[in-house]
């Protein structure tokens, strides 16, 4: 008899690319596979593109806000609702365990499974967890992190520090493919920003403000987001980009330095790849500061230098990238020294030990 899984998580990408990691091994291990999410939320959008043929379910959900909002009073109702949606799936699919990758959807999914007795895994990405995640710890049977020091702060009797699961596909990038698509045959290290999805403004305008003195060292890919791209400084070595989808692997391949917000999926990946960074994480303002312990985290561990935003001009941008080049061997000796996370096997072989 089949195995059966459910996979949970969305409101933003961070909250889907663990279970996308996953879903091919289960898929190649012949699971029958359901995903539970929102009706309008991105992990939609991901799940159905990518994977057209696993049932997708919509339940109810509400945000978790902890800010005044008029909707604190109705949310908690969408919540319940949620709950009693995701029972009625869980009930009709049968799962064996569900993997919750975090965010609002996620948790009424997490409660539902206590009633119904089947196991849950929860993969907790920063170094504090989420409101969602928090409030569902209780209902959890088993608590990954991705930073060793996310356990202190849990259960120790149900968590353990798995790290980061990578796609296996960013493995598989080619070098040559890379150079072949951007034009970048010169014998100058590649550099490539990320400002996001949507791109960062004082990112794009701290590398365009350098632009003529940072093509002196490197080829650069910048990833600028939606809209962002500025036809009027495309110029040889400067290859701009709204985002990059199916080809990123590639550029990855022939990156030798990465300058990227600290948003934890991304950071590991880059980690896994041996990419010396350097991190600008969202500010306290316009988060609730996760990125920043992120970004800390990889500081202290020598993998990383940060630039805060409220401290991002044009000069300290500049100083940061030339002290990026200068301790690029001394990043890569401490990220091969690193613990090694969970592979996408290892994890499989967990979940599947904790199956009903």
């Amino acid at each position: 008899m089949k195995k059966r899984i459910l996979f949970t998580g969305g409101g933003s990408a961070g909250h889907v690319t663990v279970n996308t990691a996953l879903i091919p091994h289960f898929e190649k291990e012949g699971w029958d596979i359901t995903y539970i999410g929102s009706e309008d939320g991105i992990e939609k959008e991901i799940i159905t593109e990518q994977f057209p043929h696993i049932p997708y379910k919509s339940i109810s959900s509400g945000k978790l806000r902890r800010y005044f909002s008029w909707k604190n009073f109705s949310d908690p109702f969408r919540v319940m609702k949620g709950v009693f949606d995701a029972l009625s799936v869980i009930r009709k699919t049968k799962p064996d365990i569900i993997f919750s990758k975090g965010g609002f959807v996620s948790v009424p999914v997490v409660m539902a499974a206590k009633m119904a007795k089947v196991p849950v895994a929860i993969h907790e990405s920063d170094v504090t967890p989420g409101l969602a995640n928090k409030l569902a710890v209780p209902f959890a049977t088993k608590i990954f992190t991705t930073f060793p020091e996310t356990v202190q702060s849990l259960p120790s009797e149900k968590s353990l520090c798995a790290g980061a699961i990578i796609r296996e596909e960013l493995f598989t990038g080619d070098t040559r493919e890379g150079k072949r698509l951007t034009g970048y045959y010169e014998d100058k290290p590649v550099l490539m920003i990320m400002g996001g999805s949507l791109g960062a403004r004082k990112i794009n305008e701290a590398v365009r403000g350098n632009l003529e003195e940072l093509l002196t060292a490197f080829q650069i890919i910048h990833i600028c987001g939606k809209g962002n791209v500025d036809e009027s400084l495309v110029q040889k070595g400067y290859r701009q980009y709204e985002f990059i989808k199916g080809e990123l692997p590639h550029y990855l391949a022939m990156t030798d330095f990465v300058i990227s917000r600290a948003g934890s999926n991304s950071i590991f990946e880059f980690l896994a790849l041996k990419k010396p960074m350097l991190l600008i994480p969202l500010s306290r303002e316009a988060s609730r500061g996760d990125q920043i312990l992120n970004a800390n985290s990889f500081v202290k561990h020598g993998y990383a230098i940060k630039l805060e935003e409220e401290e991002l001009n044009e000069k300290s941008f500049l100083d940061r990238v030339n002290e990026l080049k200068s301790n690029r061997d001394i990043m890569i000796r401490n990220m091969e020294k690193g613990e090694k996370a969970y592979t996408i096997q290892d994890m499989y072989e967990v979940l599947s030990s904790m199956s009903r």
